[in-house]
């Protein structure tokens, strides 16, 4: 089910955490960055952070060392921070953004429900991008679940039917569920060859989905620029390569085909059940 047929939306009644992790569930960073962008657009203040320490490894995922505004060496730790925000229209708001952890995942999932809960979160909307093949000519295609039946029924849904490996999200959604917080998972598409980061195409098209989820509006700044850079950079590495030129094509005659009247939701999202299956278990594509 695409969020274009959205019914019922979360509005300031509501109290609403988004989630993203860096990594395998993060195809071009598109779902971190989204949430990046909407902590900066809402201005977002720090609630909590995790303890990387327990949840880590450093060889995996590495500190970093920059410099401050006094020229002083700072480290800085991988791990997941949540954020508050409270926009007058909106849901309130709490972000959870780090990385997927190399460990004790149900310890981690465990810390941030139980921030979720004393926060009064009634709803988690977890996020990701996934690498599917559609071109980047067109609209990346969004899609959003749940696999509780209320939830379904609350905002006209679907249940998805991927099983398979999952992330650190499929593992957080299934654990909220646990708790009886209503869960949706938000997905964008990102072209298989464009892989890398950053994606700002997918990046815009999450935050347009979110915009529809919580009936308000997002700045989305200077992103609408930089997603048509992203597409013209595309455009030339398509003109310099005749065999992904050839590719975009393929796939933009497919995305036509299924995007006629006559093609429903129901089987595009079909397509993408049978594409995750056919990717087995590489690369980011877990959809809970």
């Amino acid at each position: 089910m695409t969020p274009d047929d959205l019914t019922p939306v979360l509005g300031p009644d509501d109290s609403v955490m988004l989630a993203a992790f860096e990594g395998w569930n993060d195809a071009g960073c598109a779902s971190t960055a989204a949430t990046d962008h909407l902590a900066a657009a809402w201005n977002a203040k720090e609630h909590a952070t995790l303890d990387p320490e327990d949840y880590h490894d450093f060889q995996v995922s590495r500190p970093t060392i920059s410099r401050d505004s006094t020229g002083e060496r700072v480290v800085s730790w991988p791990g997941t921070i949540i954020s508050t925000a409270d926009v007058d229209g909106a849901p309130r708001l709490a972000i959870a953004r780090g990385i997927e952890p190399s460990m004790r995942w149900r310890t981690f999932c465990k810390e941030i429900l139980d921030h979720a809960e004393n926060l009064g979160v009634s709803t988690l909307v977890t996020c990701g991008a996934l690498l599917v093949d559609v071109p980047h000519t067109r609209p990346l295609p969004t899609f959003l679940t749940s696999e509780q039946e209320a939830t379904r029924a609350r905002f006209g849904l679907e249940k998805s039917d991927y099983e398979g490996p999952t992330g650190i999200v499929g593992v957080l959604a299934h654990e909220a569920q646990q708790r009886g917080i209503s869960v949706l998972s938000l997905w964008v598409g990102v072209p298989h060859y464009l892989g890398h980061p950053p994606s700002p195409k997918a990046t815009a098209a999450l935050l347009v989905q979110l915009e529809r989820l919580f009936d308000t509006s997002i700045d989305l700044g200077e992103l609408i620029e930089e997603a048509d850079a992203w597409v013209r950079g595309a455009d030339e590495l398509a003109a310099d390569d005749e065999e992904i030129s050839a590719h975009v094509e393929q796939l933009e005659a497919l995305m036509d085909e299924t995007s006629l009247p006559e093609a429903s939701g129901d089987a595009i999202a079909a397509e993408f059940e049978r594409f995750l299956r056919r990717r087995g278990g590489g690369g980011p594509k877990s959809t809970d």
